[in-house]
């Protein structure tokens, strides 16, 4: 055993277990990182132990409890931070059991350890109305304006997260007569989301004006910034409020200027499950891996609850706003959806 262990499991941690075993994506491994980062600062200045002289023996439940409030009562962080931190600590102990397992006491210890109970927040989300004004701000006379009015029609009608909107590549996308795209969530995880109709019109249109309909751009970002290069988070991000802010000072005061990209999803789930659909396929479609995350819009939509909705969902991907029931194709996927 190494004198000063806990740096020898770290590095192996974070450099080979999380990426390649794991497949953790980089943003996660990046948080966990950090996590680890601010318990060395807490045992330099808290504890007096340079990071360079820290163990695994050192690390036990009483001084992991002692870094949690640390991080609330002196560095000011919400529960939920400090649940996020905590998950990254029981992370590593899990890996340890079987890296160390003559220290699994000292690991189960730590992993008994409970996450702070945390109110959830209010989810935001759009009106259809609310949804329709901002998809209509792009001025789709421009190359850029129908660039963002497919990404942001599609960043909707798929219900897809950010990240998944900036990784999408031109062979993601299927133009049968449903079309579908190949949208790759957390942990890798690859799902196929159907789009209505119009929208599946509108990404032909823009995959075909754009030349993207050849062998060679297979593998090419779905989505550019000027300079041709994939698009970041933060450039979507500013896409998404640079519309929002349009349609709040065009009278629509419901659009919140600060939209944000995972609200667009949450108006996504909450529009479906106002129009009847089950539960089972939102979950699938949004990428949950237990239907209990879905379920927190059913809880969340009080106007459900005082009332059964009789009206069908309707897409704003256009003036019509077709609903989910009269598109034959797409019900007859979703029928079929997992078999």
């Amino acid at each position: 055993m190494k004198k000063y262990d806990f740096g020898f499991y770290l590095t192996r941690f974070l450099t080979t277990y999380l990426p390649s075993q794991r497949g953790i994506k980089a943003n996660t491994q990046l948080s966990y990182r950090d996590t680890f980062s601010l318990l060395l600062i807490y045992c330099k200045e808290q504890e007096s132990i340079q990071p360079d002289k820290v163990k695994l023996q050192l690390l036990d439940r009483e001084l992991i409890n002692r870094f949690l409030n640390w991080l609330e009562e002196t560095r000011n962080c919400k529960p939920a931070t400090r649940n996020q931190r905590l998950a990254a600590i029981h992370s590593f102990f899990r890996f340890l059991i079987i890296e160390c397992p003559e220290k699994i006491e000292q690991c189960q210890q730590i992993l008994s350890i409970p996450m702070k109970k945390v109110e959830q927040p209010l989810i935001k989300y759009l009106s259809l109305e609310g949804t329709k004004a901002l998809l209509e701000q792009p001025d789709v006379m421009s190359l850029s304006g129908r660039r963002d009015s497919v990404l942001l029609t599609l960043m909707y009608d798929t219900g897809c997260r950010v990240q998944e909107l900036v990784d999408l590549r031109v062979c993601d996308i299927t133009l049968a007569d449903t079309v579908t795209v190949k949208v790759t969530g957390k942990g890798d995880k690859s799902r196929i989301v159907p789009v209505m109709a119009p929208t599946g019109q509108l990404i032909r249109q823009y995959i075909a004006e754009n030349h993207l309909d050849t062998a060679l751009y297979r593998n090419h970002p779905l989505f550019t910034n000027r300079s041709g290069k994939k698009m970041t988070r933060a450039g979507i991000t500013y896409i998404l409020q640079k519309y929002a802010e349009q349609a709040y000072l065009s009278g629509h005061e419901d659009v919140d200027p600060k939209l944000t990209p995972h609200c667009l999803r949450h108006s996504k789930a909450m529009h479906l499950l106002q129009s009847g659909i089950n539960l089972i396929y939102i979950r699938d479609l949004l990428g949950h891996s237990d239907v209990s995350t879905t379920e927190v819009y059913a809880r969340a939509d009080e106007k459900m609850k005082r009332e059964a909705l009789e009206n069908a969902y309707q897409s704003p991907s256009d003036g019509e706003m077709p609903s989910w029931q009269e598109d034959n194709d797409l019900l007859n996927w979703l029928k079929n959806f997992g078999k």
